[in-house]
């Protein structure tokens, strides 16, 4: 046994600080979420989860991929119901990535190349952040879109998790999962590395939506609501009503 996950999660605290102050998140956490931004985002997500989904199951007997392989953590489908609702049906015509989104899955199919056992950490960083923050995200976006019932926020709908408790016992199966793993202290310092680099490219995204949600929101609420940094979320010391962005335990 290691202590992977620890090493992931403190690994990884600063980076997730730097997510969540974002000028996108802030602005999502206020209850500052439009359309065109959100749509856009969910399609890079698509990409991104579908690429990521397909590089793990081509890599499922690996030693050190294939115990992290959990069908019901995956989000394509998810994703693609959420992108017929936000697109129509002829969504698979009409989405493009971002080039931050293609630069980000880019970085999935070469680590699927060069170092299969560092998709773990992509999907450490987001299936984490998924189970967790996630849902609250989930909800900030059903009040500020006023999306209809089932629609809209798949990404964050776990059918065979469906409870509070039944993400909370997962969450503790995957972190077992992670510290069963065969990794030896190099490899483990190279998904810590690896997970850093999942959230700078998420922030990429993140920063490439701004313009838009700038554009709708207007120059002085906007720099109002992004001018002050938080405290993160994954740090020691508490913050109560603090909604983790990408991955936390």
């Amino acid at each position: 046994m290691t202590d992977l996950a620890q090493r992931l999660r403190e690994g990884t605290q600063a980076s997730h600080t730097l997510s969540e102050n974002t000028a996108f998140m802030k602005c999502f956490l206020k209850g500052v979420v439009e359309l065109e931004p959100f749509r856009k985002l969910t399609a890079d997500l698509y990409f991104l989860y579908s690429t990521l989904e397909a590089e793990m199951l081509r890599h499922q007997d690996h030693p050190v991929v294939g115990p992290m392989v959990f069908p019901e953590l995956f989000r394509t489908q998810k994703l693609e119901e959420d992108l017929a609702f936000y697109y129509g049906d002829n969504w698979r015509q009409d989405i493009a990535a971002t080039p931050a989104g293609e630069h980000y899955v880019s970085r999935i199919r070469e680590a699927s190349r060069s170092n299969p056992a560092l998709l773990v950490a992509h999907a450490y960083v987001r299936y984490m952040g998924d189970l967790s923050g996630g849902q609250g995200l989930r909800h900030i976006a059903r009040s500020a879109l006023n999306l209809p019932p089932d629609q809209g926020t798949g990404l964050h709908e776990f059918d065979q998790l469906p409870t509070v408790e039944a993400k909370r016992d997962f969450k503790v199966k995957y972190r077992e999962a992670l510290n069963a793993l065969p990794v030896d202290e190099t490899l483990i310092q190279q998904m810590v590395d690896e997970a850093n680099l999942a959230f700078a490219l998420n922030r990429d995204v993140f920063h490439e939506l701004e313009p838009d949600v700038r554009a709708a929101v207007g120059d002085h609420v906007f720099d109002l609501i992004t001018r002050q940094d938080r405290p993160g979320s994954t740090e020691r010391h508490s913050h109560q009503g603090m909604v983790a962005l990408v991955a936390t335990e």
